[in-house]
């Protein structure tokens, strides 16, 4: 990608990364980007960096601009801790149903990351963001502890504590985020994502001697790893998905990243300094059965604060020379430089291979379709079809696959390849006639209609105001709170009869049979429109639908899914 006069979303750029990562672009002189959006999860961060490179760069033409807040939840709670979101009621149960609910237009266009994009209008998104850290650091093992003894012993606490697990699970929380991310890149044509990801142990293993509590290795390093990994997946995901961002890459660093700065002065530790105590040999206590794990100060604010010398490593925070030493010594985490990370992202961005994209390594080594498994395809075909015939028996569908729109498709084409047998059958019938036909045969062929209703597909009949159905359907789906109620209804009118019919029900109506007048006019149009389809060029020639002499319930269904649906696979 050409980055020059382009505009450019740094999210985390005030971090080691970003910034390194901004200052890497601003050194190709023949291809600044135009405007640079630099986000912090505070004002003052982002504010600064802002001003940081606006003095650095005063003499480019380059613009720099500020976003701030926490871009995991509304935009109307950016500036807010998290704490403060968890502690009010009302909040804490907006954010489950954020999380854990649908993703509804309200949930998308409500979030900030959502909201920073569609303000930034960036051309690409470099997220320096340790976003499996953000999230794994929510500790879902205390929480859920917690929860564990409040509901042992009885605390009015239990409701509140359960609210607050719901809203800290891991993987809901990363969904959602890569969701609205994908989203956004498609509203706001983001036409390059590439992420500065983590290994959670800064490249070793589970032998890591550096935790978070006395386990080694702690199950918080472990939770932050397992996103890590998880959110690498997703990204792998989305570079699969059409109409994504053209460039979605991974960066993964797997070692220390050091360093901002070396500097002597006041020791802090989230954001405070530490506070000098002293308690003499004498005032040493007895040693007993228990022993508190902290009491209250018996000599007051000394009013003096822990000063040394230490080096700034930016994110993973401030070291002493002992522990910076001890962690990059060979054979530890090591130690790589924000400005090699830099380099690696830039490069990556404008179409250099550095063959540390972890997106492209998966593709790389994943196993994807092989040349056997398609030549034993059609002999499994070939089986299943000679067996169907043998034992007069259609196999159509058993929704074991789904979704339910899958087996409503396959056993429409099934009724019009019984009526029709082939294209020009099709196309000869009026949607009327396919409708009444189709209706006669479910009347007549009880043993196809207990197929459809057993597996939960309900068969709109033609007139629309008529459902023959089993004891469960598949849709509307059952919601959670309807989970143990067998007599659950829903309110039913003809937008939500139109929208489970489209998603579940076989329809014969003769709206839906034009539909399938439709697709077989395109699918035809789509074959012949290559000449005489004797090439590779096309995927779906004439020969390929059997020159049009049959219906296959599984190719047309396949055919709707990938045009129809958006729903092709575009890497093997």
């Amino acid at each position: 990608m050409d980055i020059k006069d382009k505009s450019i979303l740094v999210l985390g750029g005030f971090g080691l990364v970003g910034q390194a990562v901004i200052k890497r672009m601003m050194r190709a002189s023949s291809e600044q980007p135009s405007h640079i959006v630099i986000t912090s999860l505070g004002q003052a961060e982002a504010e600064s960096a802002v001003d940081y490179f606006r003095t650095l760069y005063k003499d480019q033409e380059t613009t720099f601009e500020p976003f701030w807040g926490n871009l995991f939840v509304r935009e109307s709670w950016k500036d807010l801790p998290r704490e403060a979101i968890l502690r009010d009621a009302e909040k804490r149960e907006e954010l489950i149903g954020d999380v854990l609910g649908d993703l509804t237009e309200s949930v998308v266009t409500s979030n900030t990351l959502y909201n920073a994009i569609e303000w930034a209008r960036p051309d690409a998104i470099i997220d320096c963001i340790n976003t499996s850290t953000a999230f794994a650091y929510q500790d879902l093992f205390t929480l859920g502890q917690q929860v564990r003894a409040s509901l042992r012993d009885g605390s009015g606490q239990s409701a509140e504590l359960v609210e607050r697990l719901l809203a800290s699970l891991y993987i809901p929380q990363l969904i959602r985020h890569v969701q609205i991310l994908h989203r956004a890149m498609i509203d706001f044509s983001v036409r390059a994502y590439i992420k500065v990801g983590t290994s959670g142990t800064g490249g070793m293993g589970l032998n890591i001697p550096f935790t978070h509590s006395e386990e080694r290795p702690s199950r918080m390093l472990l939770a932050k790893s397992s996103l890590a990994g998880a959110h690498s997946l997703l990204l792998f995901l989305m570079a699969r998905t059409p109409r994504t961002a053209e460039i979605v890459k991974e960066i993964k660093p797997t070692a220390t990243i050091a360093w901002k700065e070396i500097k002597y002065g006041p020791i802090r530790k989230s954001g405070k300094p530490i506070e000098l105590e002293d308690v003499t040999l004498d005032e040493a206590e007895e040693l007993g059965s228990q022993l508190a794990l902290s009491k209250p100060s018996t000599s007051g604010s000394s009013g003096k604060f822990l000063e040394s010398v230490y080096i700034d490593t930016g994110e993973n925070g401030i070291f002493s020379k002992g522990e910076f030493e001890t962690i990059s010594a060979l054979g530890q985490m090591e130690m790589v430089t924000p400005e090699e990370i830099a380099e690696n992202v830039f490069r990556e961005l404008v179409g250099a291979s550095t063959g540390k994209d972890v997106v492209a390594a998966l593709d790389a080594s994943t196993m994807g379709p092989s040349y056997r498994a398609g030549y034993l395809r059609e002999s499994a075909l070939r089986m299943m079809t000679a067996l169907e015939e043998e034992t007069q028996t259609p196999s159509v569908a058993f929704e074991m696959l789904g979704p339910p729109r899958l087996a409503k498709l396959l056993f429409e084409a099934h009724l019009l390849k019984r009526i029709a047998k082939d294209f020009a059958g099709m196309l000869s019938h009026t949607p009327e006639e396919l409708s009444q036909k189709a209706e006669s045969i479910l009347r007549e062929d009880s043993r196809l209609r207990s197929n459809i209703i057993s597996i939960g597909i309900p068969i709109l009949l033609a007139d629309g105001k008529k459902l023959v159905r089993g004891t469960h359907i598949k849709i509307p789906a059952r919601r959670w709170e309807t989970f143990g109620d067998e007599s659950h209804t829903v309110e039913l009118n003809d937008e939500r009869r139109d929208i489970w019919a489209h998603d579940g029900w076989v329809d014969i109506r003769p709206d839906n049979m034009e539909l399938w007048r439709t697709r077989i006019e395109n699918i035809r149009g789509e074959a012949e429109a290559h000449g005489n389809g004797t090439g590779s060029e096309t995927d779906r020639s004439p020969a390929y639908w059997n020159n049009f002499e049959s219906l296959d319930e599984g190719r047309l269904a396949a055919w709707i899914f990938t045009f129809e649906e958006g729903g092709e696979r575009i890497k093997r």
